[in-house]
């Protein structure tokens, strides 16, 4: 994450008003920043969208190309996360400087997506152990201005929810090669189940509190967090699908559930403002292709 320079005294200040559940940009620890979500904005990707949390500003477009399934998933497409730390965004990405952190969120993100109970690969086949699509999800870490992972989680739900596939007319074997047909109708195409997509949700404990959607001066207040992948049902229940600790500090395990417990809470009603913005299936196949949305949400 991107450091900064912090006093003693403002560290305590900070700390002081987490005690009291009033930090200092007036939020509970329970309350994320105000967002704005644009949809729909790169050109040439299949799906696109760009999330501002704050000073956080994340870009992420969807490509996708055909490939031969992987031999132990057969039946399934597949999806690769490509992350780029921008050295506009903080100094600290500058050189190498970056890679770390892009490597993190990138095996963050496989890790969250890796069950079909949250994200089902099958659709993404185009002829069973022959042809599947491979989604390219490439993500630009713009300005970083703390909780990178929670907002790019966001951002790549919405470019997938976005993304538009060319429907495939036909595929069939013909003398041993694959002949493969694709509408070249853009009004014909298939879209993503993406409810069950996970978010990641990151709680940072600072002194003996916990609070999510941290600053970056939280987080620089902060000896250990807490990044919590989460796929939510339609009856909004939270089931975690990874968890990651980074830090100097530790967690005692009682704290550790709680943080737990308080990430899902969280993420069950930013999955719920999410879905309610981005519409339902009929909504977004109803609008003309090539229209943006611009969101702003959690105010």
């Amino acid at each position: 994450m991107a450091n900064v320079l912090l006093s003693e005294a403002e560290k305590t200040f900070i700390l002081h008003g987490i005690q009291k559940d009033y930090r200092n940009d007036g939020r509970t620890n329970r309350d994320y920043r105000p967002m704005e979500l644009e949809t729909d904005i790169v050109v040439h990707a299949m799906g696109s969208a760009r999330l501002r949390l704050a000073n956080t500003d994340i870009l992420v477009a969807v490509k996708a190309d055909i490939d031969a399934p992987s031999i132990d998933r057969p039946n399934e497409g597949k999806i690769e996360f490509f992350v780029d730390c921008s050295a506009n965004a903080t100094p600290d990405f500058e050189g190498r400087g970056g890679e770390e952190l892009a490597t993190e969120i990138s095996n963050t993100l496989a890790k969250a997506y890796l069950s079909r109970q949250v994200f089902d690969l099958r659709p993404l086949c185009i002829l069973a152990k022959h042809q599947c699509w491979k989604l390219y999800v490439d993500i630009l870490i713009l300005e970083c201005g703390g909780n990178l992972f929670d907002a790019v989680s966001l951002a790549v739900k919405a470019a997938l929810f976005n993304t538009k596939l060319p429907r495939v007319s036909s595929a069939e074997l013909d003398g041993g090669s694959l002949d493969i047909m694709l509408s070249d109708d853009p009004y014909d195409c298939e879209r993503l189940n993406i409810r069950r997509a996970p978010l990641l949700v990151t709680v940072c404990k600072i002194g003996d509190h916990c609070v999510v959607d941290p600053s970056a001066e939280e987080e620089e207040c902060s000896a250990i967090s807490v990044v919590i992948g989460v796929s939510y049902r339609n009856d909004d229940q939270g089931s975690v699908t990874s968890i990651r600790t980074s830090g100097e500090g530790s967690f005692h395990a009682d704290t550790l559930n709680r943080s737990i417990e308080l990430g899902v809470s969280a993420g069950a009603f930013l999955h719920k403002t999410l879905m309610a913005v981005l519409g339902t299936d009929e909504e977004r196949n109803a609008k003309p292709l090539g229209e943006k949305d611009i969101f702003g949400f959690m105010k």
